[in-house]
């Protein structure tokens, strides 16, 4: 098994070996594109991202600037969005399902390093993969670490450092991130907690 299928199979791996470091160079060079667009190339950031990403919806969209690992360890589903400066560590599987609204400065990090100095100087770390569910909204600043999944519906608050599992249907917020409560069919009533809607057209 060489260092890339250890890598997929979240075993210890080195991330330099067996052409990983060569893959993450192929990666940097298509961030760097979207990246470095002009104003009026914008419309080209769908076409980036579906050549980057392993599998995509039809309409995605994220606010330059964005970086990541591999690209190709990352599916997100229809009607993806994320704000500026969005940090994916993909070395762990990253599974983003649809209608998923991301805030800005957002880390996804499934990738990390043992805790013992001895073995994190040996050079290995490790990635777990992340799930997000659907139409679930990530606030400004919200750390995934390795391993998590987002239920569907979810909602992370601002600041939120996520270590373990959030159920679906649910607002959660702090660091570690709990569950604040549930989200209910009377929260559909308002745009901002007790601010209801003027309109219907939603």
């Amino acid at each position: 098994m060489d260092q890339k299928e250890r890598m997929l199979r979240g075993l210890p791996y080195k991330a330099w070996l067996d052409g990983l470091e060569e893959e993450r160079e192929a990666c940097k060079a298509a961030v760097y594109e979207l990246n470095q667009l002009r104003p009026e190339e914008r419309d080209r950031i769908p076409e980036i991202l579906k050549k980057l990403f392993g599998k995509t919806g039809e309409n995605v969209w994220i606010e330059p600037p964005f970086h990541c690992d591999y690209g190709w360890n990352i599916e997100v589903g229809e009607n993806f969005f994320a704000n500026y400066g969005l940090t994916v560590l993909d070395v762990g599987k990253v599974t983003i399902g649809d209608n998923v609204q991301i805030a800005p400065n957002v880390l996804i990090s499934t990738a990390g390093h043992p805790i013992h100095p001895v073995s994190r100087n040996s050079g290995y770390e490790y990635g777990l993969p992340i799930t997000i569910g659907d139409n679930v909204w990530l606030g400004g600043g919200v750390i995934l670490l390795p391993g998590v999944t987002i239920g569907d519906n979810a909602v992370i608050g601002a600041g939120s450092v996520v270590t373990k599992d959030i159920p679906a249907d649910v607002i959660a917020v702090g660091n570690p991130c709990r569950v604040l409560r549930r989200i209910t069919e009377e929260d559909r009533r308002y745009y901002y907690k007790d601010k209801p809607f003027d309109v219907e057209d939603y």
